[in-house]
């Protein structure tokens, strides 16, 4: 397989646009009153319309034409005050209609973007359009007795509300098209438009991708690999795709215009039938359904309403607490993540530290502990005060790491912690100096060499007063007063 975005390096470059299809946060379907969410026994959550019986009629659902209108605003697209929906037509045994009802030459809204800072610079990828439709039902071709001579279909799906997210033909890089959708998701999932949660089919992609000439203007033919379910799919499944289109080429062969699945199994795209193309779906107007207005008052309440959006919430960590780019991106991923930093930073007057203790120490716990942050028991302020404990020298570094294990598992402060563990820090010079003397006067050997030139024998006796101390001894403190002693010692 040949490295990513660089088409083969045999002379192509690669093409790469997505659709990606997320399922919007309301509690009843697209155009009837039946319940959007899964877990039901299947078909039970259908009725007349959705399973498009005669004389049924669709009524849109004025929540998700709000939801759809904040996820253009969020990509920086241009709402239509007038979408039409229209039929698009197609078989298969989950479309129980014969149709899908969507949008197509009037979508709700058009030419937005997603931007992003990398390593490699700025990416910018042009979101082409936005539009509402609603869910097919699901098909099971396996997990039943009968399963090698019958399908199962259940309808539940059925009339699910989306929101589509189409992009211009922007990426090259099956990398940047991962990290596309991951910035994509994180905007769905800060609106409160989408939960967007890949395994559960709440987030599904398709990609096209074809190959041109390096330098050339015009794409070769493009296949179309459907429903990519996570990000390393869509990943290795466009790399795949690239490396398998860039084999046929250089072998005198043609691309075929295919709609492909990816077998994660076997790491292959596999074909699935001829790419239809516009004309083959029919589409008219949907008869059913007049033309969708959104007021332009409607829509800039909605747009007073938006969050901070992940990629602004970035910039203003980076801007006013100096994080690097990596540091800001982890950071602002959520507004529970950001939130607690900010907090953690507050507490404790070192934003810095309180950066490296969350994305270091208190991950890597909870992590052990199988446990989120937003699910910690510790909070936000009594990790500044750890952190602030041990910059103050209240607490050694590697206590301070103990007392946050047991935050984890208890929710206790740290103070109290620190308290009933005994690992406080010991300070007091006199009480140090007095473990000084004492190590000093049972290593005399040590001493000897020491005097005699061999200076970094000092961290071995500071060692040894650590020790004597339980480890709570100010280790700065502590080798200071070492030094001092046997400094004095050999004046």
């Amino acid at each position: 397989m040949h490295p990513a975005g660089t088409g083969g390096g045999r002379g192509y470059e690669p093409v790469i646009g997505l659709e990606v299809h997320a399922q919007l946060a309301s509690s009843s379907k697209m155009f009837c009153g039946c319940a959007a969410r899964g877990g039901a026994p299947p078909n039970s959550r259908t009725c007349p319309t959705c399973l498009g019986l005669p004389g049924a009629l669709p009524v849109v659902n004025a929540r998700c034409v709000d939801l759809g209108v904040l996820v253009a605003l969020a990509l920086g697209c241009t709402v239509a005050e007038r979408s039409v929906f229209a039929r698009k037509h197609y078989f298969y045994p989950d479309l129980p209609k014969g149709y899908q009802i969507t949008q197509f030459d009037a979508p709700l809204a058009r030419d937005g973007a997603v931007s992003w800072v990398s390593d490699g610079g700025r990416r910018t990828v042009r979101v082409t359009r936005v539009h509402l439709e609603e869910d097919a039902g699901k098909s099971f071709h396996a997990g039943f007795p009968d399963s090698a001579s019958s399908a199962y279909v259940d309808f539940n799906r059925s009339g699910v509300p989306l929101v589509e997210i189409v992009t211009g033909p922007d990426l090259s890089d099956p990398a940047d098209a991962a990290e596309f959708v991951r910035r994509l998701r994180a905007v769905l999932v800060a609106i409160g438009a989408s939960e967007a949660i890949m395994e559960d089919g709440g987030l599904r992609c398709d990609a096209n991708v074809s190959l041109r000439r390096a330098g050339g203007r015009a794409p070769g033919a493009r296949t179309e690999i459907k429903n990519l379910n996570s990000f390393r799919a869509l990943q290795r499944a466009l790399e795949y795709e690239i490396a398998r289109q860039t084999a046929a080429l250089d072998a005198g062969g043609a691309i075929q215009p295919d709609t492909l699945g990816w077998d994660e199994g076997s790491g292959r795209t596999v074909p699935m039938r001829a790419k239809e193309q516009s004309d083959d779906y029919r589409y008219f107007p949907e008869p059913d359904l007049p033309p969708l207005v959104v007021a332009a008052g409607r829509i800039e309440r909605l747009r007073a309403s938006l969050p901070e959006l992940p990629e602004q919430r970035r910039e203003r960590l980076a801007a006013r607490y100096g994080l690097g780019a990596d540091d800001a991106a982890a950071l602002a991923a959520t507004p529970r993540t950001a939130a607690y930093f900010e907090a953690a930073a507050a507490a404790c007057g070192d934003a810095a530290a309180a950066c490296a203790w969350m994305r270091g120490e208190l991950a890597r716990r909870l992590s052990e502990a199988g446990s989120t942050l937003d699910e910690a028991a510790v909070a936000p302020d009594a990790l500044g005060r750890l952190i602030r404990m041990a910059s103050e020298g209240a607490v050694s570094a590697s206590a301070a790491k103990a007392i946050l294990g047991r935050m984890v598992e208890t929710g206790r402060e740290p103070e109290e912690i620190a308290a009933a563990d005994a690992l406080l820090q010991i300070s007091d010079a006199g009480a140090i100096d007095a473990l000084v003397a004492a190590t000093l006067a049972r290593f005399p050997e040590q001493v000897r060499q020491y005097r005699q030139g061999k200076r970094v024998i000092a961290g071995f006796l500071v060692g040894q007063v650590m020790q004597a101390s339980g480890g709570r001894a100010n280790p700065a403190l502590a080798d200071r007063l070492v030094r001092a002693r046997l400094d004095r010692a050999d004046q």
